[in-house]
């Protein structure tokens, strides 16, 4: 469990950093596909998470 929070942290981090890097305008696709990776990591392990508090 306390991996997955760790990973949590990680995410947090990497989707703040990537959604920095994003330009306002033309947004380049492997940015964007990091980003989406990094959403989808992180929405998995929240829902595994939860799913751990509460068997």
């Amino acid at each position: 469990m306390d991996d997955i929070i760790k990973r949590i942290k990680e995410l947090e981090i990497l989707i703040c950093e990537t959604k920095a890097r994003l330009p306002a305008h033309s947004v380049k696709p492997p940015v964007m596909m990091d980003l989406l990776a990094y959403e989808d990591e992180y929405d998995a392990l929240l829902e595994k998470l939860k799913d751990l508090k509460n068997p």
